[in-house]
């Protein structure tokens, strides 16, 4: 099919943000889309350091895709997050395992060695002030010109919108927490 007029990109920088579910998922989905295409993949993990569900599956894949799956989880879990928060992780833990973690998620953006590189959770550390907005407008301009990049987390700064070619917003119609029910592991995590 032709699309008379159009052109394509070289890479992408796509966001998926908002308050509901799906923003990790919709990552690790286009995860193996860009390993399907034989792509050289990076995944970033910024906040969930404890055992989840994809980790387990990106550590079972690996053996299959070698040197073009690259796996880094950072960060120190939930922060600000009342009792979800691990309390004996300080503040400045937070701060320095966050900018660790931006570390290596921009070595691998401007390597050149990735196709795509996925910041799961990043605007979450932008939004918690444990990485500066300045930080994430960084990644995605100074990224590799081949290199497409995804952020997933909550509260996407509206003012680097201008800086993206593609933003989902996970808007909640219903999430059963609202009625006093906890995340459920293989669904939520």
């Amino acid at each position: 099919m032709a699309f008379e007029g159009y052109e394509q990109k070289e890479s992408v920088v796509i966001v998926y943000t908002g308050d509901s579910k799906g923003k990790t998922s919709a990552g690790l989905g286009l995860m193996v889309r860009a390993l399907g295409t034989r792509w050289n993949v990076a995944f970033i993990q910024f906040i969930k350091h404890w055992g989840v569900g994809e980790h387990v599956f990106i550590r079972d894949i690996q053996g299959v895709y070698k040197d073009q799956l690259h796996f880094f989880k950072g960060g120190k879990g939930f922060y600000n997050a009342g009792d979800l928060s691990p309390q004996h992780i300080t503040e400045a833990q937070h701060k320095a395992a966050a900018q660790e973690t931006f570390f290596e998620a921009l070595r691998c953006a401007t390597s050149g060695d990735y196709d795509l590189v996925i910041c799961d959770e990043i605007n979450n550390a932008v939004n918690d002030g444990l990485l500066k907005k300045s930080d994430l407008k960084k990644l995605i301009t100074t990224k590799a010109p081949h290199t497409s990049l995804c952020l997933t987390g909550r509260h996407f700064p509206e003012d680097l919108l201008k800086h993206v070619d593609i933003a989902t917003s996970m808007t909640k119609l219903k999430h059963h927490f609202d009625d006093k029910f906890l995340a459920n592991r293989g669904i939520d995590f």
